[in-house]
């Protein structure tokens, strides 16, 4: 089993498609669990983000768990898989650990070293998981993943930037100060964008949500940070257009929520930031007389115009960061992997002593006990240590290489039944529950 890493983002799609792949948050589990379905595919968790949509899947062969996926990604979109071939990237096994260390690095984003990511990777993870598509392996490169994000960060002095596709639509929305702001949607992202509202001098903030306790939440967590804010419904969508300068809709839904009819003619220019993917906003709203349009295009223009803001050291030593760790993660899965056969083993050996005792008590029945056993003891010690060196430099052949199969070449030497160790490692259902939920803040 291998992990497998495929989908498009903004340096392989454009807007348009990545809206048709998207995934709302709605469809999350029944796409999930479509994946989880197919024949290759035994564990998955999907990411979908403003600028990327992927799904990292632990599959049996890679090119039968391309080709699931491939085929559920096309349907969500409504295409033919071949449509969407020249839009994909794809990664295996280390090459695909190495990407999802980088993506949520920043490494991969529209705006290098934006640490919002990885707050979507732990969502997406947790989304996973509560849909029962997450099992050891994905939870164990997921809990690696966003240490290795946060160390990148911490290390680098990526997380000073402090840029993001928020920040730099709102740049490209020009001067905030003493302006109005509506803010549609009341989850991460508009979250995000009331921060950055409240950095760049905002007057005050109205939000608006399709759950009314979701926005009065945001709105007073706004208005404790000492900006005017209210909430309000999504019927009253087009008044608070009307009293707003500058509008940011980021709600994931599958559908504009902001259409022309919201839009009353003005006096004053609308600067609109449309973040959601699929777009949350009609493009008729773009031709409405003093309405200026920013949305992802506008961004990742403006990022490709400007260049990164991250120096070439701070890159560097965050690649560094990643290869070391993809390193130490396939080393401790090798080294893993070898785990269950050198349990088997012991598991034999302790077998093969006990029916040996046995046989000694069958011929010496007038053994005195004492005796019987302190030559148990002995026998078993024994068996340790000449047990002990082998199996410990096992692991450690099995974590520096990847060339040999130790774990076979241990079950042909002491004749292991091939199914013990997967038996060995193989746990309940109970007790993989509960390994998985062990860690729910990622």
């Amino acid at each position: 089993m291998s992990i497998l890493a495929i989908g498009l983002s903004h340096r392989t799609a454009d807007l348009r498609t990545l809206e048709r792949v998207a995934v709302p948050a709605a469809e999350l589990d029944k796409v999930l669990h479509e994946l989880q379905q197919t024949e290759h595919v035994s564990e998955v968790m999907l990411l979908s983000t403003c600028n990327r949509v992927e799904v990292y899947a632990v599959v049996e062969t890679f090119h039968g768990g391309l080709g699931d996926v491939s085929e559920v990604l096309a349907r969500q979109a409504g295409l033919e898989p071949a449509a969407l071939y020249d839009n994909f990237y794809v990664h295996y096994a280390g090459a695909a650990v190495e990407h999802v260390f980088s993506v949520a690095a920043g490494l991969d984003s529209m705006v290098v070293g934006e640490t919002q990511i990885l707050g979507q990777v732990r969502a997406a993870y947790a989304t996973a998981r509560d849909a029962g598509t997450v099992g050891r392996v994905l939870h164990e490169l997921v809990q690696t993943t966003l240490r290795v994000g946060k160390r990148v960060h911490t290390e680098t002095g990526l997380d000073q930037l402090g840029a993001s596709v928020v920040s730099e639509a709102l740049a490209a929305a020009g001067d905030l100060a003493g302006k109005q702001a509506l803010v549609v949607g009341a989850g991460s992202m508009g979250a995000l964008a009331a921060a950055q509202l409240r950095k760049g001098g905002i007057g005050g903030v109205t939000v608006a949500n399709r759950t009314p306790e979701n926005a009065a939440r945001l709105a007073e967590s706004i208005a404790e940070q000492g900006v005017a804010a209210r909430a309000v419904p999504m019927n009253e969508l087009a008044m608070a257009v009307a009293q707003a300068d500058i509008v940011v809709s980021c709600t994931g839904a599958k559908g504009a929520v902001l259409v022309a009819e919201h839009v009353e003619a003005r006096s004053t220019p609308l600067v609109v930031c449309d973040l959601g993917l699929p777009r949350d906003v009609d493009v008729a709203v773009a031709r409405m007389p003093g309405v200026e349009l920013v949305d992802l295009e506008t961004v990742r223009r403006r990022m490709d115009e400007s260049g990164s803001s991250t120096t070439a050291k701070q890159t560097a030593r965050a690649s560094g960061i990643i290869l070391d760790e993809v390193r130490a993660y396939l080393a401790g899965q090798r080294s893993a992997e070898v785990t269950p056969t050198v349990t088997a083993l012991r598991k034999r050996a302790a077998e093969v002593v006990d029916a040996e005792l046995l046989r000694l008590d069958k011929r010496l029945p007038e053994l005195d006990g004492d005796v019987r056993e302190e030559l148990g003891r002995t026998v078993r010690r024994v068996v340790d240590k000449l047990l002990h060196a082998p199996t410990v430099r096992v692991k450690q052949l099995a974590a520096e290489t990847a060339d040999t199969d130790y774990a076979d070449a241990l079950r042909e030497l002491f004749e292991l039944d091939p199914q013990a160790p997967s038996v060995v490692s193989s746990p309940s259902a109970g007790s993989k529950h509960e390994q998985i939920d062990g860690d729910k803040s990622g």
